[in-house]
């Protein structure tokens, strides 16, 4: 990706007046950290007050016209019938084989009107399979550029975005469609920290002022602007997938452990007949957390091997935990490997201790 193609986020401006660090990003350039204490102060900042989080990368997709919401839950793996309009839903996109195309999440608005929120990178892919298989009447448009998402994420989150004018207080992976000063805003309870929080999408020529209003907010409880670099080091904490790493083309939800968003009694969705199978041989790897005992800091691709120095997975996520203080991993790991047992990690030749856990690493306050 050349200079010339990378896109940006419309706070950009702001990333760069503050002296974040940036980096490409599925294309993007996007704050990695802020000076001022990095990653490790910008993640003890959500994890024990709050942080904002500029995640304009994100896709956004509209789906409309009568039956939408039926159409969908054609494709797409989880079961848009198990919530009603004014819910969010974590979902995937499978090919035929089970492979993950993408995870996303589906905004619910009415039969026949859900918007989805993919992946940066494979945002157009994704619209590409959903605008081919749509029946007459349904519409599926890639509007990536037009929105700007902000995550506002941490215990004192409520707080924040009532000083800034904003709604709270809704269940979690439920949304407000609202207006903030004359603008409309859309306001739901998700995130990808652990911790309580919200994402507010806004129109693009919005974002400058809902960043600027949040920020100032936040200022009393001395909240900070955060990258991704911490939205990773969150994220794995809490044992979340990443697609790409536990969940791609070659990683199905089965193996990644994310069977909890199927809708398995569905008559139909892309990958069904893959994904049943796999799941009732009972046979491929599963994704498996790995809290680090020994020193060194594991990261993907990385070979875990048991006792005899066979090898029994591979890591697909690895970081320093800021919380715990250790090194910590996600992998997918051979059915056999169960919790508690011991095992390494080949870390540049050098095998590092671990021991098997099941996620999340820490405790989060996403849902209260």
């Amino acid at each position: 990706m050349s200079a010339s193609s990378t896109k940006t986020s419309p706070l950009h401006d702001r990333h760069t007046a503050l002296g974040a660090k940036m980096a490409d990003f599925s294309g993007w350039s996007m704050p990695i950290e802020y000076p001022g204490g990095g990653v490790v102060a910008e993640h003890t900042a959500v994890r024990e007050r709050v942080g904002i989080f500029d995640v304009s990368h994100l896709g956004n997709a509209q789906v409309s016209g009568p039956g939408a919401k039926d159409f969908l839950n054609r494709c797409l793996t989880n079961d848009l019938e198990r919530i009603e309009p004014g819910k969010a839903q974590y979902t995937m996109c499978c090919d035929e084989d089970g492979g993950v195309v993408d995870d996303l999440i589906a905004y619910l608005r009415s039969e026949d009107d859900v918007f989805l929120i993919p992946n940066a990178a494979n945002t157009a892919e994704v619209v590409r399979r959903l605008q081919e298989a749509a029946p007459e009447g349904v519409t599926v448009e890639n509007v990536h550029e037009d929105f700007a998402i902000l995550a506002v994420q941490g215990p004192r989150v409520d707080e924040v975005m009532e000083a800034a004018g904003l709604p709270v207080g809704h269940d979690y992976m439920s949304f407000v469609d609202t207006t903030w000063r004359d603008r409309p805003v859309t306001v739901c309870r998700t995130g990808y920290t652990g911790e309580r929080g919200y994402e507010v999408v806004c129109r693009v020529e919005d974002a400058e002022q809902v960043w600027d209003a949040l920020v100032e907010a936040m200022a009393p409880f001395d909240g900070l602007p955060c990258g991704l670099g911490s939205r990773d080091t969150l994220r794995t904490e809490m044992g979340y997938a990443l697609h790409g790493n536990e969940l791609s083309r070659e990683i199905t939800p089965v193996m990644g452990r994310t069977g909890w968003a199927v809708g398995w009694k569905k008559d139909t969705f892309w990958g069904k007949e893959a994904l049943t199978a796999q799941r009732e041989a009972k046979e491929s790897r599963l994704s498996g957390g790995l809290l680090v005992t020994g020193r060194g800091i594991p990261r993907a691709g990385c070979a875990v091997l048991d006792a005899d120095g066979t090898t029994i997975g591979e890591v697909t996520s690895g970081t320093f935990s800021p919380t715990l203080k250790q090194g910590i991993a996600l992998a997918l790991l051979d059915r056999g490997v169960t919790e508690g047992d011991e095992v390494s990690i080949d870390v540049r030749g050098r095998q590092v201790a671990a021991q098997v856990k099941k996620p999340p690493f820490v405790e989060g306050g996403a849902s209260s």
